[in-house]
């Protein structure tokens, strides 16, 4: 029987402990790194831009002059924005999940589909402003106006919905749809009444998590020619409009000829930050009630 020896032993465990430590010190190194930058960011965005964030500010109009400059329009535009890219996101993400992993033959082009989908995923946002820009404002004539931004935008988070959405149902156990259908319930009643509740939780998260990146996004917008210019509050979808992304790209260009651009552009910033915060916060409450349900 082999002999163990007892100094071999010592020597691979204290230096599996030493590689334990470094590799402890290295991530709280990098932890520390990335809330150190976020802090100073935050604090310069906050320190800039919260004198200047009134009633004022979030009630008025764009202005050449900054300190009359509101942002109403922008907040206008960025609603209704959301309006258009949330349904059709929804309903297009969803059901394309749910064809593909409950619809669809397991096959070639199953396959060929998927991986397409999870490409699209990771593709520059910039090339989806060119497609918008293509299809919405030229070929179909629109204009840049909300419904083309709008469109455009779906088409940028529709890859990560699907994606989301496919896994949400997935993770639904097997023997709650079997349950379903030993009961004598059809396909589409087991995915109603069984597998979309379930799956709610994780479908409703990634929505709201691809919502708040469409609302961050400026490339697709300035690809598509959205103005940031003294117009009019946006009341519909056929509007010309603009959004809080955009109207800080530009104030933040122009803030090095008038230095109080940069402080509306900070303010705009906190105002943004609030609004991803909402939505983000939103998505884990709706995760965890429906958690708690099933």
């Amino acid at each position: 029987m082999e002999q163990v020896n007892h100094g071999d032993v010592t020597r691979r465990m204290n230096a599996r402990l030493l590689l334990n430590s470094v590799s402890k010190f290295i991530f709280l190194l990098a932890t520390l790194f990335g809330l150190v930058v976020l802090s100073i960011l935050l604090y310069r965005v906050v320190s800039q831009g919260i004198g200047w964030l009134n009633f004022d500010f979030l009630t008025g109009k764009l202005s050449t002059q900054p300190e009359r400059a509101g942002i109403m329009g922008a907040i206008l535009g960025t609603s209704w924005l959301m309006f258009v890219v949330a349904p059709v996101t929804l309903f297009l993400g969803v059901g394309t999940a749910l064809y593909l992993e409950l619809y669809a033959k397991k096959g070639r082009l199953q396959g060929f589909i998927q991986t397409n989908i999870a490409n699209l995923a990771g593709v520059p946002s910039i090339v989806y402003g060119i497609l918008g820009l293509t299809i919405f404002v030229r070929a179909l004539n629109f204009g840049n106006i909300i419904l083309a931004g709008g469109l455009t935008m779906a088409l940028l988070i529709l890859p990560i919905v699907i994606v989301a959405s496919q896994e949400a149902i997935r993770a639904v156990p097997n023997h709650l749809s079997e349950a379903s259908f030993g009961m004598g319930a059809t396909k589409w009643q087991t995915i109603k009444t069984v597998i979309l509740p379930v799956a709610l939780p994780g479908i409703l998260t990634g929505a709201i998590l691809s919502l708040s990146r469409a609302i961050g996004e400026t490339a697709p917008l300035v690809v598509i020619g959205i103005p940031a210019l003294l117009l009019p509050f946006p009341g519909g979808i056929f509007d010309k409009f603009t959004v809080l992304p955009m109207q800080i790209y530009y104030w933040t260009l122009d803030s090095s000829l008038v230095a109080e651009y940069a402080n509306l552009a900070a303010a705009t910033i906190i105002v943004l930050l609030v609004a991803l915060l909402v939505l983000n916060s939103t998505a884990i409450v709706i995760r965890n009630k429906f958690q708690k349900r099933y």
